[in-house]
């Protein structure tokens, strides 16, 4: 029997329910714009609940010389030279109303005795300019958002995976999914379409990402609508991802327990740090601190599970019962462990794409009309090493910006044309998954997707580990021909992972075709054959099937930014 098949229509379509999606739909609501937002996910659970630490902005309420300048300084100094100026500039200045706009929704921040929103260090940032709600940060926005967005009574249907966005003659006119549960298959025709189902984490074995979540889904829509991809291959590895238990392995220890005073130690008892960054230890940059802890490991001064010693237990219990309660109560479920008496074992994690969909730094609209990207799903700002904290901003800035963007575009259409044979294949797409009865399984594939990309892909990368990692992955690419599908009484998770699989795919593709043409070293991407910085490759790397990789130069920084930026790094880095 068919599938039901509904039809809805919108002005603008989100996809994704977390903080970037939520900011993009609120700002649309509150101009009276017709907005839908779509997430595979329930909204109260969406992927950025999970950042802890913080949100930047140069609000100066700690340290009066702080300024959006010296944010954007540390920003693109810390980016490698990879960060977009213009975007980086677009952030930096636009912060402190995303703070406001927060605070309008009703969101409540940490402040000091006398009122003010409390700022705290994270790494390399000059100045203390890190807001935050205890270590639930991100938690807390989404709730923000989710509140304001009832408010407005916008419309979210969650579990709907969104199979294919609909385009026509290199325009957006819709997207085609289904309903996880019943199958229900949904084709909603809207005049924007805005990006927002976050990055590609979870094809790495040790990821901060849950089940199911950061697969590539955004990568893959994007570019089979005809957007193309940028830096795929710069990916940040968080230094403290928990190793145990199993099915929680890769579960963060925000950055903020080493922002209050944590100190890392190997198995030998040494304070590591001092080896690779001597002047700001345990404060440096995330890129550093885990290669620092996987060098510590390979060469054999990690635990025997293979991690090092993140100790808070020094500071005062209730520093880390106010400052650090979602890390103590994490420990304490999941490893019945008391981080006031006892140090945490941990290890580098994959957790942030850097890199993603190509977009503009002025509206984040991509190659494709009508169609934005933002989140993580974006890039631009990052370059090769984000700041712990940017994220969370960037989402609030680039939600307004391309909320607005997204809204004038519609309103300039006089028309909009629309392909039935376009629809048909997004419908023969979902039919074709349905009915395969092969003898691969989804879930099999995903994870050699995954042993692929831990082993040649990782922390430390070189020639003859993606070469080998691109062979393995055409293998799997020919075992996905011979899967079978088995929805059941559950629902449709099953196509939702095949889909999943070939989101995964083509995210590993880009990444490791991206790294191999990056043939140097540079912030989070290291290359043992190449350890040096180039200045020739100070670059984005532009990646699409089509075309495979072509390189984009990058704007000069503005002079009264440039002149606040220390000598980018370059010592210290690949010890091996």
């Amino acid at each position: 029997m068919a599938a039901t098949e509904q039809r809805l229509s919108t002005t603008v379509l989100v996809i994704g329910t977390g903080g970037a999606g939520l900011r993009a739909s609120v700002e649309l609501a509150e101009a009276g714009v017709d907005v839908l937002a779509v997430g595979k996910r329930p909204k109260d659970d969406a992927h950025t609940s999970l950042a802890a630490g913080g949100i930047n902005a140069a609000l100066a309420t700690m340290d009066p010389e702080d300024s959006w300048q010296q944010h954007a300084a540390d920003t693109l100094k810390e980016s490698y030279l990879l960060g977009d100026p213009r975007t980086t500039e677009i952030v930096t200045r636009g912060a402190a109303r995303g703070i406001d706009d927060l605070e309008r929704y009703g969101m409540a921040f940490a402040r000091e005795q006398d009122g003010r929103i409390s700022q705290r260090f994270f790494g390399a940032h000059k100045f203390r300019r890190t807001a935050f709600a205890g270590d639930y940060t991100g938690l807390e926005i989404q709730r923000t958002l989710v509140r304001r967005a009832e408010q407005l009574r916008i419309p979210v249907l969650e579990g709907v995976y969104i199979t294919r966005i609909l385009t026509h003659e290199g325009a957006v006119f819709g997207t085609y999914g289904f309903g996880l549960k019943d199958g229900t298959r949904y084709r909603v025709h809207a005049d924007a379409v805005i990006l927002a189902a976050g990055g590609h984490t979870r094809i790495w074995r040790r990821t901060s990402s849950r089940r199911d979540e950061n697969t590539g889904d955004s990568f893959r829509l994007a570019v089979e609508a005809g957007a193309r991809l940028r830096d795929p291959e710069l990916v940040q590895f968080h230094p403290s991802g928990i190793i145990e238990p199993e099915n929680a392995a890769g579960t963060l220890v925000s950055e903020a327990a080493r922002g209050e005073g944590g100190i890392l130690r190997n198995a030998l008892g040494e304070r590591y740090m001092s080896r690779y960054d001597p002047e700001r230890m345990e404060l440096s940059t995330r890129d550093r601190v885990a290669l620092a802890s996987y060098t510590e490991i390979k060469e054999g001064r990690g635990t025997e599970k293979g991690g090092v010693w993140l100790d808070v237990s020094h500071l005062p219990r209730q520093t880390v019962m106010s400052r650090l309660p979602r890390v103590y109560q994490t420990l304490l479920d999941l490893q019945m462990l008391d981080i006031t008496r006892d140090p945490i074992e941990v290890a580098p994690t994959a957790h942030y794409s850097m890199g993603g969909v190509w977009v503009r730094p002025e509206d984040h609209s991509t190659d494709v009309r009508g169609l934005y990207a933002i989140g993580e799903a974006s890039s631009g700002l990052h370059g090769a090493n984000r700041l712990g904290g940017n994220s969370l901003i960037e989402l609030l800035v680039y939600g307004r910006i391309t909320g607005r963007a997204a809204a004038a575009y519609s309103e300039s259409l006089t028309a909009q044309p629309r392909s039935a044979a376009v629809v048909a294949e997004a419908r023969a797409e979902v039919d074709g998954l349905l009915a395969a009865d092969g003898p691969e399984n989804v879930r099999a594939l995903q994870r050699a997707v995954r042993d692929t990309m831990t082993e040649h892909a990782g922390v430390v990368r070189d020639e003859e580990g993606l070469r080998t990692g691109l062979a393995e992955l055409a293998a799997i690419e020919r075992r996905m021909e011979g899967v079978g599908v088995h929805p059941d009484i559950a629902g449709l998770q099953d196509l939702a992972h095949a889909f999943d699989l070939k989101a995964a795919v083509l995210a590993a593709r880009a990444t490791l075709e991206a790294a191999l043409e990056r043939r140097e070293t540079r912030g989070c991407h290291n290359r043992s054959d190449y350890p040096d910085m180039k200045e020739e490759l100070r670059v984005n790397l532009v990646w699409s099937p089509a075309t495979g990789i072509t390189r984009e130069s990058i704007p000069p920084v503005p002079e009264e930014i440039a002149s606040l930026m220390e000598e980018v790094p370059a010592d210290g880095k690949l010890q091996e």
